[in-house]
């Protein structure tokens, strides 16, 4: 089977760390931010880690 190509859409959006794990970013904290409280704007503010078969998914697109 010939080599994949890496999905640049994906790679730009998905951090691969050291262990393996992927990281993405959380949604809705761009704007209309006085409505939010401020513990919903700090957990928006930290990374999401992915995984299941989402994950599996995801590493060969990657090809991590």
């Amino acid at each position: 089977m010939p080599k994949l190509k890496t999905h640049k859409g994906t790679a730009k959006r998905i951090k691969v760390t050291g262990s393996g794990k992927l990281l993405r970013e959380r949604a809705f904290g761009n704007h209309i931010l006085a409505k939010k409280s401020k513990s919903r704007k700090r957990h928006i503010k930290t990374n999401a880690n992915l995984s299941g078969k989402i994950r599996k998914n995801l590493k060969t697109v990657l090809g991590a």
